[in-house]
């Protein structure tokens, strides 16, 4: 550690000591800006073996319990690192130079799981229904699941899964150790949209390091240093996925990335069944190409919602009605020419062809109502001189008044008169 930045951290140290309250609010609001100071701090963490460790530590405890909001977010920022620190000298076995840390650690976990009043908090979450639309899904689009989600929901049978109430801790143990670290990554994650992005980055590596510590693929990482393996949890690797999935679509794809890998290899070798399921399918959702999204600015998911309205077509509902209108209009029956005799005679379909003359298009006058009905009585001439027709005259001279009736409507239907 420089000595430049050694300066700053005890700075930073005796300011605060000669704050008075009033200015708390103020001095809370300009704390995030100083970047310097944020990284002086965490070189100061990642030492184990610094003289500055304890008063430091001391500090962000004094931040958390102040109750100022941006005071208890800059502490938080440091909680990936800080988780760090202490399973790595645990690992080590070294558990005297982690003793501060452990403290701060214990001091915000006893903090959070209690209110204001000093009573013991219970959290709950409610898992959102299928059935119910939101930014990232449509229920019509789910099918027959949406059925049966909507279902259930009409009986009022919404999951609601609760949290706590924790009990509190003196010391950190092997058996409590991912009770209290899986706590403090849920109250982590709660605040991620408060993280500068240097918190992001830090996120990123330290799970990549936890979980490929001890294992072959961190000679592939190049991660030098712990060569332990640090024992997880899989309630402690799903929070860590919640962190990774903020990370990809707030600036940090390359490392976001390849935490995600590392916590599928490690879920692999541990065969944990819900950290493999939630890894899944995050990679699964994830787009093609990196995301590019700018690191200021607003920070969400950007996800294409499907629009209300309908989608049909007016001119396809129109083009369909005129059609079958068109058709009901061509099968009606001609009642003027109804007798006793052709009552149950069926009329084939109509196709004249070999007719002198130019096929009529739409819209062409072309032939006179004189020229049809020459046609016309031409054609019933023809049908009573024909010996084969004789017998049935009556139909064929019903069918060429069928003929001579759909011309004078001047309806052109090719697929059943042709000219």
């Amino acid at each position: 550690m420089f000595t430049s930045e050694k300066g700053v951290v005890e700075e930073w140290l005796s300011e605060f000591k000669t704050l008075p309250e009033t200015s708390l609010s103020n001095y809370a609001t300009n704390l995030k800006d100083k970047s310097a100071l944020v990284s002086s701090l965490y070189k100061v963490i990642q030492e184990p073996q610094s003289e500055l460790l304890e008063p430091v530590c001391h500090q962000l405890f004094e931040f958390y319990r102040s109750g100022e909001e941006e005071l208890l977010r800059f502490t938080l920022q440091f909680l990936p690192e800080l988780t760090w620190c202490y399973l790595a000298v645990s690992a080590s076995r070294n558990l005297h130079s982690s003793g501060c840390v452990e403290a701060l650690l214990l001091g915000v976990y006893n903090l959070e799981i209690v209110d204001k009043e000093g009573h013991s908090r219970v959290l709950s979450f409610t898992i959102p229904s299928l059935s119910k639309p939101s930014v990232y899904h449509e229920p019509s689009t789910i099918g027959s699941m949406a059925l049966t989600e909507s279902a259930l929901s009409q009986h009022g049978l919404s999951r609601v899964v609760y949290s706590g109430p924790h009990p509190q801790r003196e010391m950190l143990t092997a058996q409590n150790r991912f009770e209290v670290l899986t706590f403090l990554l849920l109250c982590y994650n709660a605040a991620l949209t408060y993280m500068p992005s240097v918190s992001l980055q830090s996120l990123c590596q330290i799970y990549s390091r936890i979980c490929v510590c001890g294992y072959p693929r961190q000679q592939v990482r190049k991660y030098k240093g712990l060569s332990s393996r640090i024992p997880v949890s899989s309630e402690f690797m799903v929070q860590m996925l919640t962190g990774v999935y903020f990370a990809f679509y707030n600036g940090e794809w390359d490392l976001a990335q390849k935490a995600l890998d590392d916590i599928i290899y490690r879920a692999q070798l541990e065969l944990y069944p819900e950290p493999l399921l939630v890894a899944n399918a995050i990679k699964s959702s994830l787009p093609h190409g990196a995301m590019k999204s700018s690191k200021e600015g607003t920070r969400c998911i950007q996800v294409e919602i499907t629009p209300t309205s309908s989608r049909i077509s007016r001119n396809a509902v129109t083009s369909m009605s005129i059609r079958g209108h068109r058709w009901k209009r061509h099968e009606q029956p001609d009642n003027n020419n109804d007798t006793t005799e052709l009552g149950n005679l069926v009329i084939p379909e109509i196709s004249v062809t070999s007719v002198a003359g130019e096929r009529t298009g739409n819209g062409e006058k072309g032939r006179t109502l004189g020229e049809i009905d020459a046609q016309h009585m031409q054609g019933v001439q023809e049908t009573a001189t024909d010996p084969r027709t004789e017998s049935r005259g009556l139909p064929e001279i019903r069918r060429q008044k069928s003929v001579r009736k759909i011309m004078e409507d001047g309806i052109n239907s090719p697929g059943r008169v042709q000219f």
